[in-house]
């Protein structure tokens, strides 16, 4: 008789709800099964999405079901650590904390606070962990980092165009019976988007794709139209050509709600239907049959990502294609218009965040994509403060940067939760807690709920807040700034003390009470259907967008263009250490390369090859696809070094060029050749 083992005891479990902290525009609400284990002590156990969130709708990404393999990690730092005869050693936090703050006395006494540089970015989106603790640095009067390495080229042009960043409602969607996803992939990026855009189909939708490479989204759209990258202004100007030429343009709507449209329109006329496709790729009919599907099968919803924007030109190219559903006038219509972020919706008080209001007129600026060049000996950084980011791997020409972040004699100062590049480079390591260890507030840029998430998890080992830290630094320094050692429950009830309608009603009580709660928007929520924030009240043609092509065009020393877009398992570099999410991308960065190419550089699929740039070189494993067009080739994901077989990220290629708006970066505009290893 086979005798079956007695069942252990059961494990105590519970379900917390809590918003997701990544940079992603989904904000899910997840719910976060907690177990205890025999010490007494709760841990992550599973991530599922919150059945009852209006967006999440019970699934959370396939990135953060895998939260609790990152959030339990064994190489997670548990303890301050600072850099003894080259090795991270650890010690005792008040030791680190008076030695980090000695440090900065002597460099404000010799060099002033301008040698002071913090370096962040969207690590958590949370306000008290990700924006209010910036309120240290301004407190010193220290370097103000722009943060530019994602958005901003993006938000100048669409502000020049509409002012604050609204959206479509994602809810609304369905309405719409032309669909336009240009420049995301939004299946990999923006997943909750998704049961919107299936129900949108099923009402009689058409789903049309542009990016410059077949992806997950383009294969699950109705057409993917496969454009040339950083050619998209010549492809909306066409677009709006035709529009306007065959009348299907809103001519009462343009009269009313925007200004400048007859020099937009003469912009527009030098880009016939031949001329778009010379420039783009694509073919004549293929951009008829868009402008034609536009015109006549409304609303038109566009969906625009950050993709376009990383050339050159890429302002310019968001610029152009938002101003399409104002030519339209699908602004007028529910369902129709167009999203790049629905983050202006959140009209929350931030005079006072981040100690915004204690920002000098004087301040020394550092474009965050300028990094390498700015940790050069001759610069005058003395301190580096990094938290809520891994330059080490993101940032534009990432050999310079880790040169700069080695000098013997820079203060690196690293707040993290993995142990990443960036963190092996430090000076004095501090452990960071994670989304569920401490409270924060979120709002979203694809959704209109805001989010609170209380500490619900006990901080393991000596694992502190940014806000910890930073208060503490704050008062070995003597720092007599208020909003620095706010509470929670201050900074909820600053950032809430506002009268716009969008935020009655919204209380510190019922926002921890609720945790999820959508903002007071009009039932049918029409932005630009009247006109625009702009200082003119109406939706800004001009000055009319126009078609420049970039400065650093192919030659025969750089025949090919490189991009890098968003992998389906990662989150830029947050997952990098979670084995399950490397193997799920194929265990280590691929470059996908078209037949063509493949055999006149001699590069074989599955072997190593080099990729070579201005900046510097890695190898990557070729996957010969022809996912991707002649004349480009892709490198999905944020990778870590680490797991590369040369050590090196992406972004040894990449350079510190600008965008054309908003001082944005150009990690799609790197021109390389290809060589065998």
């Amino acid at each position: 008789m086979t005798v079956l083992p007695s069942p252990g005891p059961e494990v105590p479990v519970r379900d917390v709800l809590l918003t997701c902290p990544l940079d992603c525009p989904d904000a899910c609400r997840l719910k976060v099964t907690l177990e205890t284990g025999a010490d007494g002590t709760e841990r992550m156990a599973k991530v599922t999405g919150d059945p009852d969130h209006a967006t999440t709708r019970g699934f959370a990404c396939a990135k953060t079901v895998h939260y609790p393999a990152r959030q339990n990690h064994q190489g997670r730092p548990l303890y301050p650590m600072k850099r003894v005869d080259g090795e991270l050693v650890r010690i005792g936090w008040e030791q680190a904390l008076d030695e980090i703050a000695q440090r900065l006395r002597d460099i404000l006494a010799i060099s002033g606070p301008s040698a002071i540089l913090p370096y962040h970015y969207a690590g958590t989106m949370g306000l008290r962990e990700g924006t209010h603790v910036h309120g240290f640095f301004r407190a010193l009067g220290a370097c103000e980092l722009d943060e530019t390495i994602c958005a901003s080229a993006g938000t100048e042009a669409w502000s020049m165009g509409y002012g604050p960043r609204y959206g479509v409602d994602m809810q609304d969607v369905p309405h719409a019976r032309t669909i336009i996803l240009w420049g995301i992939n939004s299946l990999s990026t923006n997943s909750h988007l998704t049961p919107w855009l299936t129900r949108a189909r099923k009402n009689g939708a058409r789903i049309w794709h542009i990016d410059p490479y077949r992806n997950r989204t383009s294969r699950f759209a109705d057409t993917h139209l496969k454009l040339r990258p950083g050619t998209d202004t010549a492809l909306s100007l066409g677009l709006a050509r035709e529009i306007t030429r065959q009348g299907w343009h809103d001519a009462e709507y343009i009269q009313q709600a925007t200004q400048g449209f007859e020099e937009y329109r003469q912009a527009a006329e030098e880009y016939t239907l031949e001329r778009a496709a010379e420039i783009t790729g694509l073919s004549v009919q293929d951009i008829a049959e868009l402008a034609r599907a536009m015109g006549q099968s409304s609303p038109t919803y566009i969906r625009v990502g950050y993709g376009m924007t990383r050339h050159e030109n890429g302002g310019t190219a968001l610029r152009s294609v938002s101003l399409l559903p104002a030519v339209t006038g699908d602004w007028r219509r529910r369902g129709g218009g167009c999203t790049l972020s629905t983050s202006g919706a959140f009209a929350l008080n931030r005079t006072r965040l981040g100690a915004a209001h204690l920002i000098r007129p004087d301040a020394r600026h550092v474009n965050m994509n300028g990094l390498g060049r700015e940790l050069a000996p001759e610069a005058g950084i003395e301190a580096l403060f990094v938290y809520n980011s891994n330059p080490a791997v993101v940032a534009p020409d990432s050999s310079r940067v880790r040169s700069g972040m080695a000098r013997p004699d820079l203060l690196t100062v690293v707040l993290e939760q993995a142990m990443t590049e960036t963190a092996l480079l430090a000076d004095y390591l501090l452990p960071a807690t994670t989304f569920a260890e401490h409270a924060d507030l979120y709002t979203s840029y694809g959704h209109h709920s805001l989010g609170y998430n209380p500490a619900t998890l006990s901080a393991p080992g000596e694992a502190r807040p940014n806000s910890w830290v930073f208060a503490e630094l704050g008062r070995r320094l003597g720092l007599d700034v208020p909003e620095l050692f706010w509470s929670m429950d201050e900074l909820l009830a600053s950032v809430l003390d506002t009268g716009h309608p969008y935020l009655a009603g919204i209380t510190p009580e019922r926002l921890k009470a609720e945790g999820s709660v959508p903002l007071n928007l009009p039932e049918e929520f029409l932005p630009y259907a009247h006109g625009a924030g702009t200082p003119s009240g109406k939706v800004m043609f001009t000055p009319a967008p126009r078609y420049i092509p970039v400065q650093a065009q192919l030659s025969a020393e750089y025949p090919l263009r490189l991009i890098t877009p968003p992998a389906h398992h990662f989150m830029n570099s947050t997952y990098g250490n979670v084995e399950y999410l490397n193997r799920a991308e194929g265990t280590e960065p691929q470059v996908m390369v078209h037949p063509q190419d493949a055999e006149l550089y001699t590069v074989l699929d599955g072997e190593y090859a080099t990729l070579s740039s201005e900046q510097g070189q890695v190898t990557r494993r070729v996957r010969v696809t022809a996912d991707v067009q002649p004349g480009v080739v892709v490198v999905e994901g944020t990778w870590w070094g680490l797991s590369a077989p040369d050590g090196e990220s992406i972004n040894t290629l990449t350079a510190q060029t600008l965008t054309d708006l908003g001082a944005g970066s150009t990690f799609h505009n790197t021109r390389v050749r290809l060589s065998p290893r």
